[in-house]
């Protein structure tokens, strides 16, 4: 039996308001929030690299479902990777490369440290 899945912004009472938000921001940015690359509109899922709405607070950590300030533009792989983690919000504008807990590797080989 799987479980019904009970997001607001899936299929409850943020929908409308998820969905007016992802369209201005797909009319608005051009660049993935997350990794800092150009976002290609032509790709559809299930492409990667699609694009997709990421929560910049996952709702599973207390952000908000539908808040503009609460979404940001990001690559479907991006969007999967950084899952209901909190990283810090990056800011591209600056040319400069920004890191982050994002890129570090995601296990760790303690018997040979």
């Amino acid at each position: 039996m799987t479980k019904p899945n009970l997001r607001p912004d899936h299929n409850g009472t943020q929908r409308a308001q998820f969905d007016s938000n992802k369209k201005k921001i797909y009319a608005t940015q051009k660049v993935c929030g997350i990794c800092g690359k150009p976002v290609d509109f032509r790709l559809k899922f299930p492409h990667p690299l699609s694009p997709c709405i990421d929560h910049i607070i996952p709702v599973s950590k207390g952000g908000h479902p539908s808040e503009l300030r609460n979404l940001q533009l990001a690559h479907m792989t991006c969007n999967r990777q950084k899952s209901d983690k909190l990283v810090q919000k990056q800011d591209f504008s600056t040319g400069t490369e920004l890191i982050s807990n994002r890129v570090l590797p995601l296990t760790f080989d303690w018997k040979n440290l």
